[in-house]
Formats: C-alpha cells, structure tokens, sequence
C-alpha cells in the first residue's frame, strides 16, 4: 500500500518539529520543507526538502504530496512588515502551491487572529475578530487568504499558548524559575488557554484525517483555563524552587516594552516590546474548545502541571535550563 505523503512548512521550528514526528510515527511519508541551506537537526526519517516559501519552487517542492501542513511562521518581529512578508505573503504562496499539486491544506493559526476572551466570556469561532497586535493581525490576513482563494480542502486551526519541549517562547520563564527568580508582569489572575506541544500535534493530525475538518475553523487547548499565577506557580515547583513571584509595576512593563522597540532596531531579539505588551494588557487570552470537542472528539488530555514537569525535564536533560 503506498504512504500517504505530507509535506509540511516551518519543519525545523518548535511546532514544525513535533508536527513531522508525529506524521512520522503515524505513517506517513514526511516532507520537511527548509529554507534553502538549513541543516537544523530534523525527526528520523523525515526527507528535507529546500524550497523558499515565496518562490516557484514551492510547487515542484510539494508535486505529489497529499496533504500540506503549513506552521511556517514567524512569531515576534520588529514591524507589520516582517510580520506581513512571512505570515502573509509565505501564506499566499502555499496555498497558490497546494492549488497547484491537489493537496488538502492544513493552515495553523493563532488564537492572535482572534484577540483575547476570559474565563466569563472566552474567544469563539464564531466571534468578530479582534487582534491587539501586528502579529495577531498578519494571522488573521493569512486566516482570509486561505478562505478566499484556497481551491482544495483546507482547515485552519487556531491553537492557544503553546508550550512544551523544545519550545524557546517559554524558555525563559525555566530559566528563571531556576535561579529562583518568577516575574509577575500581569494581575495574577489574568487566565490563559493553554495547550501542550503532543496534544496539539494530536489534533492536527486528526483534523488533517477528518472529512469532517474541511472548511473549518478550530480552535485548540486545554478544556481548563489557567491564572497566570498557576502557570508561573507550575514552572517554580517543577524547577524546585519555592514560588515567591516578583510584581513588576505596570510603568516598568511599558518602559521595558519601550527598550524592547529600540533594541530590535539594533539587530537585538527583545523578550518583550510593544506587541508583546499589548497582550500582556490585555484581558485575557482564553478561547472555547467545544468546537473542536464536539465536531471531531477531541480533548486535549495534559494538564498544565503535568505538561509543565514534562517540559522541564526534556530542558534539564538537553541542558537548555
């Protein structure tokens, strides 16, 4: 019987990596496509192939292929138009690709496209938009251009914050946590949906399989939203420290947002600047996961504690904290 073969996009990142693992595992022959001249280390047995996104290449790069996965992003940038040449214009041309070669297309999102909800009142598919930042608004243009021109079967899935094993984004809160330190720069309570790298995998996997997928918009986490101060809480007790957080004055976030601005400007990569700042103001980011639990079953199983241990563990045994 022959493999089915899926190709997917951003392979070397955070989520790329899991995502070709795991099509891997279950069977299915795996296309990494890099940008050309990459040797990031990738799963075994998965077939890098070079290809820039906004080039004619991508289609010859995706001929014969199945089904594309594209989680090709970039996540923090200086300005709207790093943001835009990536997470829009890369969209653009993988879906012109996937056209091209038949294949259904998987787009991964962002709950950024969305905007932020609470507990009381989460974020759901079916609400207006409301992205705080150029980066939730570049994926919510690269949302559109799959709807408007996409040609095959497509699914767009909107996962929440990620974490997990491999993950930078959430590196330096371990690291921290290590030294003893835990910085608090919103109202403890200020709740987030989470999700946890193998369960997001899991889902798109099952969306990317499903009939029932096509056309849909999803979004992905934990049925249970967590206070900022249960995740901060997790990360001291799994670094074994006793959890003593620091408030940091409103006044001090913005002045660090403020030198996050200049500081890209010099070729520096903050960890927080203005974007980063509008969503920490922000009232929340938690989202409803029934869609995704009544459409195809799913559930996503790890609990914050749980997941936060596993990642810990994975950062001490390759020495990233």
């Amino acid at each position: 019987m022959k493999s089915r073969s899926v190709s997917i996009t951003g392979a070397t990142g955070f989520l790329g990596w899991h995502l070709c693992e795991a099509f891997g595992h279950a069977g299915w022959d795996v296309r990494a496509i890099v940008r050309p001249g990459n040797r990031k280390e990738l799963p075994n047995g998965v077939r890098p192939v070079e290809a820039p996104l906004a080039s004619a290449r991508l289609a010859s790069a995706l001929a014969s292929t199945d089904l594309v996965i594209h989680s090709a992003a970039v996540i923090r940038a200086p300005t709207a138009a790093a943001f835009h040449a990536v997470n829009v214009e890369g969209t653009h041309a993988v879906v012109t690709a996937a056209n091209a070669v038949g294949a259904r297309l998987v787009h991964i999102s962002s709950q950024a496209a969305a905007g932020s909800g609470t507990p009381d009142r989460p974020r759901r598919e079916g609400d207006l938009p409301h992205p705080v930042n150029a980066y939730g608004r570049s994926k919510l243009a690269s949302e559109t251009i799959v709807r408007e021109i996409g040609e095959t079967p497509w699914t767009i899935l909107r996962p929440c914050a990620v974490y997990g094993p491999r993950d930078r984004g959430f590196l330096p809160l371990f690291r921290l946590a290590r030294l003893g330190l835990t910085l608090l720069a919103v109202p403890p309570g200020t709740a987030f949906t989470f999700v946890f790298v193998k369960d997001l995998v899991q889902a798109v996997v099952l969306a990317a399989t499903d009939a029932r997928a096509v056309g849909e918009t999803l979004f992905i986490g934990h049925p249970v939203p967590q206070p900022t101060d249960a995740l901060l809480r997790a990360v001291a007790e799994a670094a074994g420290r006793r959890y003593r957080p620091l408030h940091i004055p409103p006044v001090l976030v913005t002045a660090l947002a403020s030198a996050g601005d200049m500081f890209w400007r010099v070729g520096g990569q903050p960890i927080i600047d203005s974007g980063r700042l509008a969503e920490l103001r922000a009232s929340g980011f938690v989202c409803s996961v029934d869609r995704i639990r009544d459409l195809l079953g799913f559930i996503a199983p790890t609990p914050l504690r749980d997941g936060i241990d596993q990642t810990m563990r994975w950062y001490r045994d390759h020495r990233w904290s």
